[in-house]
């Protein structure tokens, strides 16, 4: 995933992109760079009169490495970049090493500067085409065949660069959301988008885009976003749409609720702990509006949403990482409580193989951002298989946290969790508000078939509403994690154990603590120790267990002996009422108290992501971008 942002600005736009870039940069961090468009290098009001056929040039610098690299480039640069149309990009490698000759802008014989999100799948075949025309690659990205088809349509289109990019779009297989300027258009931006976010921020007599609004939040809180197939000209007192089809839209204008300072570090030394200690609040706000009296408002999933759950018979969960962690507690309580079959499967294997679909299926897609390719891609499939019918009822329902975007745009039902904007890559709070939107969805459905009793419905949600407390309380335990966490200082490889919905928990544990500690992690039920992972235990390897006080503790407290028993160093998070005591290499937290099946995996969640936390400090790695991964994966 990469991050865009461009504009035409009534002043100097430098400022504004490398602002931009900076509120993008969880989305890549490989490199980044800018490109204007300056027409008079006096910096003087005749810009104020650009026309067509202005002498202008395009000026450019690139880094590699965080915003902060490039800002000193451009601050330290002898010529100084200025310009009121300009791209700016922040990669994340897919095709080329990071390199400052792989970062966006690229440029196509000094006329053409493109920036660039997604993969043009047909790149190879683009590019040896374009060699014979003579074009030469100076770089090894899929995106530099962007700019010189532009430019070669630009040729064939009197230097009309909406027509040229139209022209161009034509020829690419796979995604892309693009920003083009051209010396031969220095008035007009053009932004196209197929299968990646892009939004257009509407300022006064000004205009920019972005991949998402965080970014452009300064300038305006007025966005229009772009749907699959729009390609926009963009001039500063102009805005024309096109959709898939060439036709001049309309598309709505939506103002966002966000504030600049929502993406601000405040007071926390990462973003990763910053939306930790927002989860009481994410919860409160997630809830509100869905919940009244002691009971569950079903139309909080949308207006057909009680007419669509009276029909569901089973239920088929797509999600990817952190989100198919919340997706395998849902199931649980799913089939546990309201007694449906239910499937999770990770989206990138669903959408390969060809599924099974059952009658009156409600296919639930969760995602973060929106935007996951795989995700996206799973939906688009099923959508096709309601379109071809076949006599059987499918619905389908997106559960995302960021509205507008392409997931819950083409669901038939959209729940948004309230999380607000989450910057660190490894999700926290959009997990912990993913589980209390599954939870109403599980609550919603038993209502409306009628297989919940009101006492059940209430008990529920007298819980939820006790989630925000239960976890301040849990977060309160930050001090004796930080201890804890001095221990997994030397250790290279670490094993979480949990039963029931603990399991999920444990897995989703154990990937917060690979993502940004780089310690290699995995989860197993804790009955399965005896059937491979027991033969891991030793003094070098780390186990932390998850205890509820449920069902399952007497058998659960018989698996930690045997780690115990064999050397193994033990971390449990567990209920005041667990009756598990500390011994030597045996660490009892209690991390909670009285929670049911329902706030119980939430809430053992928060240790351990607050230990995660403090490992990755230890450890010296970057919290918030660790190496290799991105926000959210808008290409395969």
């Amino acid at each position: 995933m990469c991050g865009i942002v461009a504009g035409v600005a009534e002043r100097n736009i430098v400022p504004i992109l490398v602002e931009g870039l900076r509120r993008l940069e969880y989305r890549g961090y490989d490199s980044s760079g800018v490109a204007v468009l300056n027409c008079d290098t006096r910096q003087n009001d005749q810009l104020n009169n650009m026309t067509r056929g202005a002498v202008c040039q395009i000026q450019r610098q690139r880094s590699i490495g965080k915003i902060k690299n490039l800002e000193q480039k451009i601050s330290e640069s002898s010529e100084a970049i200025f310009g009121r149309i300009g791209i700016a990009h922040t990669r994340w490698a897919t095709h080329g090493v990071p390199s400052e000759n792989n970062a966006h802008p690229h440029i196509c014989n000094e006329k053409v500067a493109v920036v660039h999100n997604g993969i043009i799948e047909n790149y190879q075949t683009l590019k040896v085409s374009q060699l014979e025309q003579g074009y030469r690659f100076t770089s090894e990205t899929d995106t530099e065949v962007v700019a010189h088809a532009v430019h070669f349509e630009l040729k064939n289109t009197q230097g009309d660069l909406l027509k040229a990019v139209t022209q161009a779009v034509k020829t690419f297989e796979g995604a892309y959301a693009l920003g083009v300027v051209s010396i031969d258009n220095p008035d007009t931006l053009i932004a196209a988008r197929k299968g990646s976010p892009l939004v257009i921020g509407v300022g006064i007599g000004e205009y920019f885009i972005a991949s998402d609004v965080s970014a452009l939040l300064p300038v305006t809180q007025n966005f229009i976003f772009l749907e699959e197939g729009d390609i926009a000209k963009i001039q500063k007192n102009l805005l024309e749409i096109y959709d898939v089809n060439g036709q001049l839209v309309e598309r709505p204008i939506k103002e966002s609720t966000l504030s600049s300072s929502a993406v601000e570090l405040g007071e926390h030394r990462h973003y990763m702990h910053k939306e930790i200690f927002e989860q009481p609040q994410a919860v409160m706000d997630t809830l509100e509006g869905r919940i009244t009296h002691d009971q569950v408002l079903v139309s909080a999933f949308g207006h057909q949403a009680e007419a669509v759950f009276q029909t569901v018979q089973t239920v088929q969960i797509i999600a990817c990482g952190t989100s198919y962690h919340s997706g395998m507690v849902a199931k649980y309580w799913i089939e546990d409580i309201i007694g449906l079959p239910c499937q999770v499967e990770v989206a990138s294997e669903y959408r390969y193989r060809n599924p099974v679909m059952q009658n009156n299926t409600l296919f639930v897609t969760i995602s973060q951002s929106g935007e996951t390719a795989d995700t996206l891609a799973a939906l688009q499939q099923v959508k096709q298989i309601q379109k071809e019918g076949g006599g059987k009822n499918i619905s389908t329902l997106s559960i995302c946290n960021v509205p507008e975007s392409s997931l819950t745009r083409e669901s038939d039902l959209a729940f948004l969790t309230h999380a607000g904007p989450e910057i660190g890559v490894a999700s926290t709070k959009a997990f912990t508000t993913q589980l209390v939107a599954l939870a109403l969805l599980m609550t919603a459905i038993g209502k409306a078939q009628q297989i919940m009793s009101a006492e059940q419905e209430k008990n529920i949600v007298i819980g939820l509403q006790k989630l925000p407390h239960l976890i301040q309380n849990a977060l309160a335990h930050e001090e004796v994690i930080k201890e804890i966490a001095q221990t997994f200082a030397d250790k290279e490889s670490a094993l979480f154990l949990g039963r029931g919905t603990m399991y999920p928990i444990a897995m989703e544990g154990a990937l917060k603590l690979k993502e940004i500690s780089y310690i290699h992690a995995e989860a197993y039920p804790a009955g399965e120790l005896k059937h491979g992972p027991l033969a891991l235990i030793d003094e070098q390897i780390p186990v932390v267990a998850i205890a509820p006080m449920d069902d399952m503790i007497e058998k659960l407290k018989s698996n930690l002996q045997e780690v115990n028993a064999r050397g193994g160093h033990m971390v449990v998070f567990e209920d005041e009422q667990s009756g598990i005591s500390s011994e030597k290499d045996f660490t009892v937290v209690k991390a909670t108290t009285n929670v049911g099946r329902i706030t119980a995996p939430i809430t053992f969640n928060i240790p351990l992501q607050l230990l995660s936390y403090h490992v990755a400090l230890i450890k010296g790695t970057d919290v918030d971008q660790p190496r290799n991964l991105a926000k959210s994966v808008t290409v395969e």
